[in-house]
């Protein structure tokens, strides 16, 4: 998912930009607009964009300064110079600024795509580079690696080692002091293509993104990782002494966005992210660990590509569930998680056990029952429901002393049961999300002569703009820029047809800066000028 930016205080320049160049055959997914570059450096510290198309000439802060704070922020992000001055001097400023290439206006769409797809070849090779190296080394650092993972997996699970204890086996494991520091855990899942992987090919992914993760947050952060019970990869950070305090929530966000783009495009496949809130190293981290996996099941489930920041949420202990059954990952885990595919692999698992072993154990039967039922209760009650609204009639056979008498009658209802469940859940998630489009929607209805930019919707709804608009995909299927562009276009066609205001005025309304503006994206999307359109139908 390539991103990019356009700056240029000439609004129309930027609105022509956005609305006429088919971005999308390059491979382009998202085009974000900033008229200043204050405005863009404010972009820039919430979405991981990967090229920023930018003016030289505009008040405030130049293109050339702001190329340079992009270099020294966001050295991943590739910078393409626009300027209508031919003057060399400036083409050479920015030559030894960084700037990737340098374009005379007006530029052709031919040669403005053919630039940016000469800077996303070289971020994919930059990428491959990277991958290259990490190759090479896998082999050599992989025990020390899973020696620290063990490690913080103990920690995580609430593992109790005296502080000296710790201290020295962090100190042998090479690891930064992390004693008594503030820090955050970034939990990571692999989803899409990831998972047809084999286990050699995966390790290989696990193991280049840990490498992504270390290059893109060393900067400000350490980092230790591991690999839980649900093959989440799981991050504990602390901030680096040097670093700076302002924005270290927003700049994580940001950073973990870029990380999930640079997977998406380079290793071909997608992650969703949760980043917990703050917590003391080591006496949090169990709490940090809990609240995160709850949340990821609460706030993103089965949904995949998706980025949170996790808030206040109260954690309970988890539940402990023949060999299947108490295997990792339990029951509980898998629903923890939201992994109703993997939950039911695991229940035929143990069924199978039981009718293999135990078919005629009365004792194993009811083991392997009280554990089930208790497992959906836990979860139902964590989802704050109680169990007999989400499997209806068959809670009755809970209530009736012993309730099966088979094997196969206890599968049958377990079965059903967890199919229910989750029927009631994603529809609980699906309702609320029906009314956060329904919000966005209206919003966008009521503000289009205004302000409808992503960043203005996102804080009607009080979300993370990376939030909304990944919900909004997903949900409709459709991009929300796209959304605001049709509504636009039916309201222009309509008020054409239907009304006696100028041109310019309509643009306007439509929120437009210019009408020339109006009038390119008018014609894009109808294939003819606005006053071919009123001539035609009025």
């Amino acid at each position: 998912m390539i991103q990019l930016l356009i700056v240029d205080d000439e609004a129309h320049v930027v609105d022509r930009l956005h609305a006429t160049i088919d971005w999308a055959s390059i491979g382009i997914e998202q085009v974000f607009k900033a008229y200043s570059g204050k405005e863009a450096l404010e972009l820039l510290e919430q979405f991981s964009i990967d090229i920023v198309l930018t003016d030289i000439q505009m008040p405030g802060i130049s293109g050339l300064q702001l190329i340079a704070e992009i270099n020294r922020r966001w050295q991943k992000t590739k910078c393409i110079l626009l300027s209508g001055y031919s003057d060399f001097n400036y083409a050479k400023e920015a030559i030894l600024q960084g700037t990737e290439d340098y374009l005379l206006k007006p530029v052709t769409e031919p040669d403005l795509l053919a630039a940016v797809g000469r800077v996303m070849e070289k971020l994919q090779s930059e990428w491959q580079e990277v991958f290259s190296k990490q190759r090479l080394s896998y082999t050599v650092k992989e025990n020390l690696p899973l020696l620290r993972g063990n490690l913080l997996s103990d920690l995580l699970q609430g593992r109790k080692l005296t502080e000296q204890s710790l201290r020295d086996k962090m100190q042998m494991l090479e690891l930064p002091d992390f004693h008594e520091h503030p820090c955050v855990l970034m939990m990571i899942r692999l989803e899409s293509d990831f998972l047809e992987y084999d286990m050699s090919r995966l390790s290989l992914m696990e193991y280049a993104i840990s490498n992504m993760v270390e290059e893109l947050f060393a900067e400000k952060f350490d980092s230790w990782h591991t690999k839980d019970a649900h093959d989440y990869l799981i991050f504990v950070m602390k901030k680096k002494p040097l670093a700076a305090d302002q924005e270290d929530s927003s700049w994580l966000e940001r950073t973990a966005s870029v990380l999930q783009s640079a997977v998406k495009n380079y290793l071909k496949g997608k992650i969703s992210i949760l980043l917990s809130s703050w917590g003391q190293f080591p006496s949090e981290v169990t709490t940090l660990y809990n609240a995160s996996l709850s949340a990821f099941r609460k706030q993103i489930g089965s949904e995949h590509e998706l980025l949170m920041r996790l808030g206040d949420e109260s954690v309970q202990p988890e539940l402990s569930a023949l060999q299947r059954l108490y295997e990792p990952p339990t029951l509980n885990h898998l629903l923890e998680a939201a992994r109703w595919e993997d939950t039911e692999d695991k229940l035929t698992l143990i069924f199978d056990e039981m009718e293999a072993k135990f078919s005629e154990s009365q004792e194993h039967l009811l083991e392997v029952y009280f554990s089930v039922a208790s497992a959906f209760a836990y979860i139902a009650h964590k989802n704050g429901r109680p169990l007999h609204q989400l499997i209806g009639g068959d809670y009755d056979r809970m209530t009736e002393g012993i309730p099966f008498r088979t094997v196969n009658q206890l599968r049958e209802w377990t079965i059903r049961s967890l199919h229910r469940m989750r029927e009631d859940m994603d529809q609980e998630r699906k309702d609320s999300r029906v009314t956060l489009i329904n919000d966005i929607r209206s919003f966008i209805d009521q503000h289009l002569a205004s302000d409808v930019s992503l960043q203005s919707i996102a804080d009607h709804v009080f979300l993370h703009p990376v939030y909304v608009s990944k919900i909004y995909k997903l949900e409709t299927g459709d991009n929300l820029s796209d959304y605001v562009n049709r509504v636009r276009m039916d309201r222009a066609a309509y008020l054409l047809k239907n009304g006696h205001d100028k041109i310019y005025e309509i643009a306007t309304q439509l929120g437009y800066q210019r009408p020339h503006s109006f009038n390119h994206a008018f014609k894009k999307h109808y294939g003819m000028t606005p006053q071919e359109y009123r001539d035609q139908y009025s």
